[in-house]
C-alpha cells in the first residue's frame, strides 16, 4: 500500500545524516505511544524470527495481544525471503 506522503517520509528519513538526527526526526513525527508501539513491534518480530518463545509467552513478555502476534506472524509469512533474511540479520 502506498499512502499519500509515505514516500516523502521515507525520503526524509534517508536524508538524516546521523542516528541522533534520525532519532529526533522520529520523535518529531511519532507520539510517545507510537514510538512505544514501534519498539514493541520490533521486539515482536525479533522474537518470532528467533522462534524460541510461544506466541502466548511473547504476548505476556511484551504485554501485547495475541491478535498483534498473529498479524506479525502473518506478515513474516508473506515477507519476501530477502527482507526476512535482512531482518533476521539486523535483529539478531
Amino acid at each position: 500500500m502506498n499512502y499519500p506522503g509515505w514516500k516523502n517520509f521515507v525520503a526524509l528519513t534517508e536524508q538524516a545524516a546521523e542516528q541522533d538526527q534520525l532519532d529526533d526526526l522520529f520523535k518529531f513525527f511519532l507520539t510517545a505511544e507510537e514510538q512505544e508501539q514501534m519498539g514493541k513491534r520490533i521486539l515482536l518480530i525479533q522474537a518470532l524470527l528467533k522462534g524460541e518463545l510461544t506466541q502466548r509467552d511473547i504476548a505476556k513478555k511484551l504485554e501485547i495481544s495475541i491478535s498483534k502476534i498473529t498479524r506479525g506472524s502473518n506478515m513474516l509469512k508473506n515477507t519476501p525471503s530477502q527482507l526476512k533474511h535482512f531482518l533476521d540479520a539486523q535483529l539478531d
